[in-house]
């Protein structure tokens, strides 16, 4: 790829891939939740359909990452969208307790097939000199789906039922699939040398792979417990509920906003993996303490920004980080690993801080989990001892 101020060409349906698949996450479980009582739902039904979508990203994502390694990744995300299609008709047909859980379950399968495929093929159709730019953009679009998705879901809810929503995502999803048919280049299945159970360790123990994931872990496990929490909080304090929703809000928004300024200023030198993700996951810890000591409308808000912006660091930095130090041959299979790595941080920021508050209080578990954001701040801080891209590279290849 060489450098050019042109945009590569089929990076805009990826977009509205990533768009789709925050759309179906967030916007289903919010509607879900709200329609509970009418669809007839017990709370451990309505928690066990909820987790249906993760499992079966964690589980899949790197199966199907390292297939569009194999069969290249245009089929593959072709193949997911008309799938996440399919699953969203089913629940638009007939919107009954096990159909909608089976479709729950599609919809992340599908989900599973084409995020860990589009991320890899906006890693190649941008090339190495644009990295950051590009998954700063790609990250952003996302971001607007989480906080859009559960907006338009109870909109279009309201006006036309639950159904609505099955129909605007399975229309998502077909209108993604035939942009993608149509305008993204079929990406050529590079030689792969085989792999045995001691390479792959080896893979996913060295640093170029191991940091950056585990700090997407961590920044997801900050999300999912100020999305989860926040609006709880709000409650407890006995402050408007309103004020929870629009804090996640804010969240979303500033890591809408500055994840492609942080792409394009990593591309331009003037941020790198290791200062910038370390700020980031800083910035969190201190937010989290504050809102453990201090707990209140104001910071609630100001901690909801500071998470925003560090997603908005973390995120590009990271996948840029993880692109730049992976061969393409094996792309599919880095990017679902390192989305695995995100799910896991997604589903053990709010165990960990539901477990704690259970034995302890809120504010010590959010304590708790601000001194875990610090501490993988550090180990970025310290891994990543070298910057520039050429020396991350090399620390990288022992995984080759």
């Amino acid at each position: 790829m060489t450098k050019n101020s042109s945009a590569p060409r089929g990076l805009a349906p990826l977009y509205l891939a990533g768009f789709t698949t925050a759309f179906g996450a967030h916007g289903v479980a919010s509607v879900l939740g709200s329609e509970n009582d009418e669809i007839g739902m017990s709370l451990l039904g309505l928690g066990l359909v909820l987790a249906l979508y993760d499992l079966a990203e964690v589980v899949l994502k790197p199966l199907f990452g390292a297939l569009s390694d194999r069969i290249g990744a245009k089929p593959v995300i072709i193949g997911g969208l008309v799938t996440f299609a399919v699953a969203s008709a089913v629940a638009f047909v007939m919107p009954t307790v096990l159909v909608l859980a089976l479709a729950r379950l599609g919809q992340g399968a599908a989900a599973s097939a084409f995020s860990p495929a589009s991320s890899a093929s906006v890693a190649r159709l941008a090339g190495k000199q644009r990295l950051g730019r590009y998954f700063g953009r790609y990250g952003a679009w996302k971001s607007l789906g989480y906080v859009l998705g559960p907006l338009l879901g109870i909109l279009l809810t309201q006006w036309a039922g639950i159904a609505a929503v099955y129909a605007a995502l399975g229309t998502l999803a077909i209108v993604a699939a035939v942009w993608v048919a149509l305008a993204m280049p079929a990406l050529p299945v590079l030689p792969r040398t085989r792999t045995t159970l001691v390479d792959l360790a080896r893979e996913i123990t060295a640093r170029g792979f191991l940091v950056p994931t585990l700090m997407l872990a961590t920044s997801t496990a900050v999300i999912g417990v100020a999305v989860g929490f926040l609006p709880l909080l709000a409650t407890r304090l006995e402050l408007p509920p309103i004020l929870g929703a629009v804090a996640v809000a804010v969240l979303a928004l500033v890591s809408t906003a500055v994840q492609p300024l942080a792409g394009r200023w990593r591309d331009e030198g003037r941020i790198s993996t290791r200062a910038g993700s370390a700020a980031g996951l800083f910035l969190a810890a201190a937010a989290l303490v504050l809102l453990a000591v201090a707990p209140g409308a104001v910071t609630m808000l100001i901690a909801a920004a500071a998470f925003g912006l560090m997603t908005g660091i973390v995120t590009p930095l990271a996948f840029a980080h993880l692109a730049d130090v992976t061969p393409d041959a094996r792309m599919g299979r880095t990017m679902g690993s390192a989305e695995l790595g995100r799910e896991i941080g997604d589903a053990g920021g709010p165990l960990l801080v539901g477990a704690v508050a259970t034995a302890w209080t809120l504010p010590a578990a959010l304590a708790v989990l601000g001194g875990v954001s610090a501490a993988s701040g550090a180990i970025g801080w310290l891994a990543l001892r070298r910057s520039g891209s050429t020396a991350e590279s090399q620390s990288g290849s022992t995984a080759e």
